[in-house]
């Protein structure tokens, strides 16, 4: 039989193995911890970014202007305040200019029937001819403020805006195509 102080040594290093495991079990957790905050912190920024870049399309789409001045809109940048502290995040660019990539002219027989509400809002309206007055039937006989409805088309527009974030070193790009109703020599200056 072995003594006991033989065995104090033993205890001693099994004890120190033991230490070290649990040392490089905290190191390897708090790693992972760290990784996956980085990895989650990665992900926000891109989603930041795609939001930021998603909401400079839709400003450029809502604005009545980016299909007559696409060149104008494209010029400036858009501030995006994502946290709502006053001070801007992310800059948008519509890099390149919104491009018509092509127009259908619209047949007299293609417009769809004029809305019955007074209410609603006739994007067609340009393309009708006007009411012709008198008689008991209501005829249509020229176009409404001059326009020839031979020349309004139905457009197909790409708009693209880009994000970078020099900070987080995100970059991103959204693209978005819409219809859009073009009258008058819109179709001849922008369209393909």
């Amino acid at each position: 039989m072995k003594t006991l102080a033989s065995q104090r040594g033993a205890t001693l290093v099994v004890a120190l193995i033991f230490l070290v495991l649990m040392s490089l079990f905290a190191i390897s957790a708090f790693n992972s911890s760290t990784g996956n905050m980085r990895i989650v912190g990665n992900t926000q920024a891109r989603q930041e970014s795609l939001s930021a870049a998603q909401l400079a399309v839709e400003k450029t789409i809502s604005s009545s202007t980016f299909h007559t001045n696409p060149d104008g809109v494209a010029a400036s940048p858009i501030l995006v305040d994502m946290d709502g502290n006053g001070t801007t995040d992310y800059t948008a660019v519509l890099s390149p200019k919104p491009q018509c990539t092509r127009a259908k002219p619209i047949l007299a027989g293609d417009l769809p029937a004029a809305p019955k509400n007074p209410t609603t809002v006739d994007v067609y309206a340009p393309c009708r001819p006007s009411p012709k007055q008198g008689g008991t039937f209501v005829d249509r006989e020229t176009p409404e403020t001059g326009v020839d409805p031979e020349s309004c088309a139905n457009s197909e527009w790409n708009v693209r805006a880009q994000v970078s974030d020099p900070q987080t070193q995100t970059k991103v790009a959204v693209n978005q195509g819409v219809a859009i109703v073009v009258f008058g020599n819109e179709v001849s200056s922008f369209c393909k």
